[in-house]
């Protein structure tokens, strides 16, 4: 089709699922050599498979967990199981020779093991042909011309070659689904007015802080030749003319510029990069070279200096011969200004006459003091964000216990959470973790692995089914629920059995928990969920406070096709052909009462969601479902304790009892830190960039002022001024403009802190804003040392010439 630019194919087998592979997400498939690449699965040593042979390529997490060293020609065995998921998966044991392999990437969630498509098609027919089961299933991966209405040229694709994606009952129907990140990357589901004013600024603090910095200098130029531009008047320039000098003196030095400053934010961002993805755990970061990178930034800073030139090529243009001949800054008449005459009070001193010059130019002055206020107040912003992020909210979200034990499946990326018997935490392993000191609270999260329905009006099966499925599926799907006399349908459930400790961690919206603990009551508290960012989602749960919940404990189905009712005497031998489902034929129903609203902590839930939740005392679980399996087994321990025990645990899950894993708070204390470092790091760079263009500004500001008083200063010495005196006024002066840098700073950092700390709460949930000034504080130094300095130095330049060579020079 002409809207797809690049297309493959892939044809899934299967997955692994006992040990070694029991914690790590495998699969087994065969991928046309163009799919490789976007599934990160690239040979560095050797190929991919070649047709006709035992051959099979690999990452090297794989043959680590087999034991083998990534040597082509290598030998590996391996189990996998196909049909995966469903009631009978059928496991295939095969001896592969090494083809190729690359390097394992922890920020991929899925290790690959590829087969040639003949090895591939031969294991597929093996499988039962289960329309549930993604054995034997083919897949079109496509990249488009674009990364916009990438769903709407999809279907227009379909549509093109007589298939449709939206009914799956019919014939030409095909399952198409949109790679999420490019709809992150277009923030195409979370741009909003936040997002767009935060841009808005960042580009706007950009723009104007490389403004700053170039209309200094140009005004610096101008200022400093402003007696050239008199003269060039004299002998019949026009002032169009000096605005184009102006401009073309721009345009060479961006000619200079601009390319040299493009390789060196290359060679920065290349440097710097790999530093930033490493702290987000990506091993591979790669740098795009794209010209539009490139001429966009060109662009954007021959806009910048365009900008920044215009009003001293204003200035130029404006002079006359006898107002260039008179002009000194901040003395005398200026270009176009009428002079203005100014009495003091009180007599001079060297304080007061560094204010008074600072009063000469203050348009100078102004400029110098919010380029070195926005140096601050952007190290001070990022200080703020870095200790705003609460690694103690972010840990009671992520982690609210110390440990957490279970099947390894558990804490599988879509690994369908807690289902089954198989993946329960025995008593023998809770024993011998409990006989490990330093253990305090500590308690038991029983999983849902019966069949158990509830029973709600089609009005909220509608609402909470329709975010999967189109209406024409919710209809069939509503069609075939079992619908009981007062109209409501019978639903499956998620429900929890949890002991004292892991209630205690619940967060109760309404209600009380203490009737859960006593089981000769039917409490039942219902779970409502939450967003990413922390805010209780109502709508998530029916029940309300008071409100009476039936279960129905289902021991018996019978099974039957859709389309006629047939009963299924052999679920193993369904048509595959014909949609099917069931329904209970021998249950119990008990009715509770909601005693509590609450939410359950992601951590110790089930970890994945669609059905509505419910949580019950464990002793009462246990009674109503019949099962003892135990989800997840969850404990504190004691400070001292605490890297014993995650010791412990990671010899015991690697060693003694590999089917199970583990999750510390200490885990995701690193995940936090690295998190924050991603912030630090790009912040500080940010801010040292801004402060050297603050720190260039407040010297240039510096060197022009006592190059343009050159005869100025020369005529105070003349008249007695020592040098001494003379060095201290203008100490005094670059004094000045430090300090009201820094006040003004504190004042900014005050004011807008609070509006950008509640800006930042809204998009990360874990940011806690708190007012900091350690930054100003730990910058006074080096603004105190640079305005006593940098003018020192600058004198002293000036300083070498006689008084009298000085006048003369000034003269002329």
């Amino acid at each position: 089709d002409p809207l797809i630019k690049e297309g493959s194919a892939r044809l899934f087998l299967g997955m692994p699922s006992e040990p070694p592979f029991n914690k790590s997400h495998v699969e087994v498939s065969y991928m046309e050599p163009a799919a490789a690449p976007h599934h990160f699965c690239q040979p560095v040593e050797g190929a991919l498979p070649r047709e006709g042979t035992d051959e099979a390529a690999t990452d090297t997490h794989v043959l680590a967990l087999l034991g083998v060293r990534p040597e082509v020609g290598a030998k590996f065995t391996m189990t996998f199981e196909l049909d995966d998921n469903t009631d009978h998966p059928i496991p295939v044991t095969r001896t592969f020779t090494l083809s190729g392999w690359w390097e394992y990437d922890s920020a991929v969630v899925a290790s690959h093991v590829l087969l040639p498509r003949s090895a591939a098609e031969e294991i597929a027919a093996l499988g039962s042909g289960n329309p549930y089961s993604m054995t034997g299933k083919w897949t079109l991966n496509v990249m488009l011309d674009n990364a916009f209405h990438i769903r709407e040229d999809i279907y227009q694709v379909l549509e093109n070659h007589g298939y449709q994606g939206e009914d799956f009952q019919a014939d030409n129907y095909l399952d198409t689904g949109v790679n999420w990140g490019y709809s992150g990357a277009q923030l195409s589901n979370s741009f909003d007015i936040t997002t767009l004013i935060a841009i808005v600024a960042l580009l706007l603090l950009i723009v104007f802080t490389g403004y700053l910095i170039i209309y200094n200098v140009f005004q610096i130029s101008v200022t400093n030749d402003i007696r050239f531009y008199g003269l060039l008047k004299t002998i019949g320039t026009t002032g169009r003319q000096l605005k184009r000098i102006v401009r073309q003196q721009a345009l060479m030095l961006s000619l200079i510029g601009i390319p040299f400053g493009l390789l060196l934010g290359f060679v920065i961002g290349n440097q710097l990069t790999p530093v930033i993805m490493a702290q987000l755990s990506y091993k591979h970061a790669f740098v795009s070279f794209d010209p539009l990178i490139f001429i966009g930034a060109a662009l954007f800073s021959l806009l910048t200096v365009s900008l920044s030139c215009a009003r001293p090529g204003r200035m130029a243009a404006k002079v006359s011969p006898v107002e260039a001949v008179r002009y000194t800054e901040g003395g005398g008449k200026k270009p176009g200004k009428r002079e203005k005459t100014r009495k003091t009070q009180g007599g001079a001193s060297l304080p007061k006459m560094a204010w008074a010059n600072l009063g000469r130019s203050r348009g100078k002055t102004v400029v110098t003091v919010i380029s070195l206020t926005l140096a601050v107040v952007l190290a001070t912003m990022t200080y703020t964000f870095s200790i705003g992020f609460d690694m103690m909210k972010y840990l009671q979200n992520k982690a609210d216990v110390d440990f957490i034990l279970g099947d390894a499946a558990y804490f599988q990326v879509g690994g369908g959470g807690f289902c089954s018997t198989d993946e329960a935490v025995p008593e023998t392993v809770i024993s011998d973790v409990r006989a490990q000191s330093g253990i305090e609270e500590n308690g038991r999260i029983y999983g849902n692995v019966s069949d158990i329905e509830e029973f709600v009006t089609e009005e909220w099966f509608r609402g909470i089914w329709s975010k999967w499925n189109p209406p024409e599926v919710l209809d069939l799907q509503i069609k075939y629920k079992e619908r009981m006399d007062d109209g409501l349908l019978a639903d499956r459930v998620q429900l929890y059995g949890m002991e004292d400790f892991p209630l205690s961690l619940l967060d109760v919206l309404e209600g009380d928990l203490a009737p859960l603990s006593d089981p000769s009551q039917k409490a039942i508290a219902a779970v409502y969920l939450t967003d990413d960012y922390d805010s209780t989602i109502f709508g998530s749960n029916w029940a309300k406070l008071g409100d009476k919940v039936t279960l129905r404990y289902v021991t018996e189905r019978e099974y039957f096709y859709m389309d006629n009712g047939e009963i299924i005497e052999d679920t193993d031998n369904v048509d595959p052909n014909r949609n099917w489902t069931s329904r209970a034929v021998a249950y119990e129903e008990v009715e509770y009462t909601v005693c509590a609203l609450v939410q359950v902590p992601d951590s110790i839930g089930y970890r994945y969601y669609g059905a509505d939740q419910f949580v019950l005392g464990a002793e009462r679980f246990r009674q109503d479902t019949g099962t003892d399996s135990v989800m997840t087994y969850i404990f504190n321990t004691t400070d001292e304790a605490e890297p014993e025990m995650e010791s412990f645990l990671a010899e015991y899950t690697e060693s003694v009892q590999p089917l199970y894993d583990y999750e510390s708070r200490a885990t995701y204390a690193a995940e936090f830190e690295g998190f924050r470092g991603m912030f630090m790091t790009m912040g500080g760079a940010l801010s040292f960039i801004i402060g050297l263009v603050g720190v260039l500004n407040f010297v240039n500001a510096v060197l022009t002022g006592i190059l343009t008083r050159k005869r100025e200063l020369a005529v105070l010495q003349s008249v007695g001024m020592t040098g001494k005196q003379l060095k201290s006024m203008l100490v005094y002066e670059g004094l000045y403009h430090t300090l009201l840098a820094l006040l003004a700073s504190l004042v900014m950092t005050v004011v807008l802190g609070p509006l950008l700390g509640g800006a930042v709460s809204d998009i990360f949930w874990f940011f806690t804003y708190r007012l900091t000034v350690v930054p100003i504080a730990a910058v006074l130094p080096v603004f105190l040392a640079l305005g006593a300095l940098v003018p020192l130095w600058t004198y002293r330049s000036v300083s070498r010439r006689t008084i009298v060579e000085r006048l003369r020079e000034a003269e002329t």
